[in-house]
């Protein structure tokens, strides 16, 4: 069976998923406060960590930082339910316009993704103390619903 990477295009198709999702998140009044007016090189480690959760090379871990970096970044977000749930709702919405694969089975690995990646955030985001945080220390490999 091929991975999640495979089936979703590889690279260039997540990059371009992961782009329409970045600008769409950076429009919106709810989101943009999170991320400010964008960093340059977000879509690149989004899409590299994206690819690497789903099967594809590890180049997120290996050349990008790993998951510290992603534990470091939510740190004192403070990020809000509502805006969690935007962030699922604009992904799974850029996922449709990025032409990625409609199928039922990876539509639900894709949610279930964000969700599971967004409830990290969110830990992390309150967390006060490294005890508070997400006990997840590595980038989450994600295959197809059982």
């Amino acid at each position: 069976m091929v991975s999640l990477y495979e089936h979703a295009g590889g690279h260039e198709a997540l990059h371009r998923f992961v782009d329409l999702f970045y600008g769409s998140v950076l429009k919106d009044p709810l989101l943009q406060p999170l991320f400010g007016a964008g960093r340059p090189h977000h879509v690149a480690h989004l899409t590299a960590f994206t690819a690497e959760t789903f099967g594809g090379p590890d180049v997120f871990t290996r050349e990008m930082g790993g998951f510290p970096t992603l534990i470091e970044a939510h740190r004192g977000l403070r990020i809000r339910e509502e805006q969690r749930q935007r962030f699922v709702d604009l992904f799974m919405a850029a996922a449709d316009d990025a032409g990625l694969p409609d199928d039922a089975p990876f539509r639900q690995a894709l949610r279930e993704h964000v969700e599971f990646g967004t409830q990290v955030a969110y830990q992390n985001s309150h967390a006060e103390t490294d005890d508070q945080l997400h006990p997840l220390r590595e980038v989450p490999h994600w295959d197809w619903p059982s």
